[in-house]
């Protein structure tokens, strides 16, 4: 070593023997800078990123820049089967240094913490988030966001109904997040508020530029009995039932289904409302229009019964042309009925055209006009002459009498006087009752007025004739008191007449008045053949009893009587006293023989 070498050499530096001396300060310095900027300070409970150094089949080593590296189980990485050294990771810092020493990480619960950051943020600001739709469930979907599992309602999927969940498992969607719930870990997402935010702009476009008589494409989103509702490109507009078609119908599934696209036109629009009516019969010509010009009145056509009303039935005779079947046009009887007595919804029958115009678009049809007006026939006159017996069915009851059907189209009158001869019928409902069967005699006939008189009492001789002699003046029947009014009373006579007494007249001898249901003496007072009309009266016959007339008789001449008349009235009164003497006799052996009797059978018993 030269002397200018010695003259250089550090003798403090050289002196040192201890770890990590010979370093000057600004060595040491440097030495620690270059540390520091290798060695990261890492704490407990965070998520870092790390990279892979080494992995076997059971472990994967990463460097988190701290003085150790850490190990993490193979099984967290198995969604990525690509895993090479060199990628960076995330993971979370359970613990800086176990029992042994070791850095613990775990890369799923990085995951975990990374994922419900994201959504937290997603849900801040609004974000829109790739989802993986894992699995049905009940009343949606499961979503996988981060590795979360979230909720997606059905009524959330899309703007419309869904009724098939399973088309969108295993499938990417947008959604965005729009509740979360931290006590439960639950996520609720939605992708309808994604289709509804494309729509938005689409709907007020369409409803900026709608208007009358616009025809527009849609699809069938929701059906009902009135109607069905139509999807117009983000705005729902009503088709109601009477716009699907010209003709009656009673679903508007018969002629539309769910999802199905058709043309529609704008029939009304409120803006207030945001209501939209729709139509789709009035894309096609109306059906009246090709109705044939052959069709007139008096016509005959067929159709089938599409609608039953208690006033009458609609025939439809090509779709969208009805005409209506009036109950009066369904017979020539003139008592209306139900029209389902004649006619059913399906039914196919033909009629006769009434009434018709074209341009109101409306017909009247008849049926009974496809037979004869019974009236006009020749033998009615020889069938219902006067004096004719015939059986008939009641129709109708007024206050004066009953309407009697005798056929089709063939009534008569049966004024309520000409029921009975006997009783006194104050309302025909108290005689008969409607539908029942009644038989009588034609009394009048007036063919051109359509008019026939009738009665039933004229089916016997008038008994008035022979009860003149029966219940003469001054005779006594026993009757029978029936009803009391304010002035008479109703009397039961024999032969099942009536009568009638003065309330006065049924006080009885020992001063009591006679009641309903009992039955006395009375004389007949008047008898009003015409008026078919009997007075009775009970008083008078104990009055009459007790207070007999008596006739002054002329005084005979004085004539001497014969010595032998005297004799002979002597002679009668011992006779007499003789037969009073048998009689009395006669009476005692009778009692004596009673007496007999009665003690023979006390004996016996």
């Amino acid at each position: 070593m030269s002397k200018a070498q010695l003259t250089d050499f550090d003798w403090d530096r050289a002196d040192n023997r201890g770890f990590g001396s010979g370093y000057s300060a600004s060595e040491k310095a440097q030495l620690e800078q270059l540390i520091n900027g290798t060695i990261s300070p890492v704490a407990e409970k965070e998520v870092v990123k790390g990279i892979v150094v080494g992995m076997n089949d059971r472990e994967v080593i990463l460097n988190i820049g701290s003085k150790s590296d850490g190990i993490v189980p193979r099984s967290e990485f198995r969604d990525l089967t690509d895993l090479k050294i060199g990628d960076e990771i995330e993971v979370y810092i359970e613990n800086q240094e176990d029992p042994n020493g070791q850095l613990v990480l775990s890369r799923k619960k990085a995951r975990v913490i990374t994922a419900w950051d994201n959504i937290q943020k997603s849900f801040d600001h609004d974000l829109v988030i790739d989802g993986f739709v894992k699995r049905r469930t009940k009343g949606g979907l499961i979503v996988d966001i981060y590795s979360i599992e979230a909720f997606l309602p059905g009524s959330q999927i899309d703007v419309k109904p869904i009724r098939d969940f399973d088309i969108f498992v295993g499938k990417k969607m947008e959604v965005k997040v729009v509740k979360i719930n931290h006590a439960n870990n639950n996520v609720v997402v939605s992708h309808k508020v994604l289709i509804e935010k494309d729509l938005e702009a689409q709907r007020q476009q369409i409803l900026t530029n709608l208007e009358r008589g616009q025809v527009l494409e849609g699809v069938i989103k929701n059906m009902t009995k009135f109607g069905v509702f139509i999807d117009l490109g983000g705005v729902d507009g009503l088709l109601h039932i009477t716009d699907i078609s010209w003709g009656r119908i009673n679903d508007p599934s018969d002629l539309l289904h769910l999802d199905q696209k058709i043309n529609v036109v704008v029939l009304d629009f409120d803006e207030d409302k945001k209501r939209i009516s729709l139509g789709m019969k009035q894309l096609q010509a109306h059906p009246w229009e090709a109705l044939s010009q052959e069709i007139e009145i008096g016509s005959r056509v067929k159709g089938k019964v599409v609608n039953v009303a208690d006033y009458g039935a609609f025939l439809e005779i090509m779709p969208g042309v009805e005409g209506l079947i009036h109950v009066s046009e369904m017979s020539w009887s003139q008592h209306l009925r139900n029209p389902q007595d004649f006619l059913k919804i399906g039914d196919e029958v033909e009629a006769v055209v009434l009434t018709l115009d074209r341009n109101e678009r409306k017909m009247s049809l008849g049926l009974k006009q496809l037979t004869a007006d019974p009236w006009t026939r020749q033998e009615i006159i020889e069938k219902y002459a006067v004096g004719t017996v015939h059986k008939g069915v009641v129709r109708n009851l007024t206050n004066f009498g009953l309407f009697l059907e005798l056929e089709e189209g063939i009534d008569g009158l049966v004024h309520v006087s000409d029921l009975s001869w006997t009783k006194k019928i104050k309302h025909p409902s108290d005689f008969i009752k409607v539908g029942e069967e009644l038989e009588v005699m034609v009394l009048e006939l007036d063919a051109d007025n359509r008019r026939l008189s009738l009665s039933h009492k004229h089916l016997e001789e008038n008994p008035w004739d022979t009860f003149e002699s029966v219940f003469a003046v001054g005779s006594v029947h026993k009757c029978t008191i029936v009803a009391k009014g304010d002035k008479v009373a109703t009397l039961e006579l024999p032969y099942g007449i009536e009568g009638v007494c003065i309330l006065k007249n049924l006080a009885k001898e020992d001063g009591t008045v006679g009641e309903i249901g009992e039955s006395l003496d009375f004389k007949v007072a008047e008898f009003l053949k015409d008026e078919k009309r009997i007075v009775l009266s009970h008083t008078k016959t104990w009055q009459e009893k007790e207070e007999p007339k008596v006739e002054e008789k002329p005084k005979a001449p004085k004539v001497e009587k014969p010595k032998d008349a005297e004799k002979a009235t002597l002679g009668d009164l011992e006779a007499l006293s003789a037969l009073k003497e048998q009689m009395e006799e006669g009476e005692k052996k009778k009692k004596a023989a009673a007496t007999k009797k009665v003690a023979k059978e006390a004996s016996a018993e």
